[in-house]
């Protein structure tokens, strides 16, 4: 965003008062808005970082690789087909590491 120097900078007292009244426009705002409770709903769900999951469970369905599938012998992924770059000693490896 360009800056204009050639305009007149505002005084303490100028931003003090700008600021005033954008505070209470934004108190106005403010206390007519409605609270979403899904949002809330949300949150409980949520993990945070270094959370202690050492009681948790995981139940995932893991598939076998399928035929249109391949292991990369460089990062040891299973990708699709399409994801094949090349193969190196008759190894294959996917584009991502490549």
């Amino acid at each position: 965003m360009a800056t204009d120097y050639d305009t007149p900078r505002k005084t303490d007292d100028d931003l003090n008062e700008d600021s005033i009244e954008e505070l209470k426009a934004r108190r106005n705002d403010k206390s007519s808005s409605t609270v979403d409770i899904e949002d809330f709903d949300s949150a409980e769900s949520l993990e945070l970082p270094g959370a202690d999951l050492s009681n948790e469970e995981l139940s995932v369905r893991v598939l076998p690789r399928q035929a249109d599938e391949f292991t990369c012998m460089s990062c040891f992924l299973v990708h699709h087909r399409s994801q094949l770059s090349r193969e190196k000693n008759g190894h294959p490896i996917c584009r991502d590491c490549d």
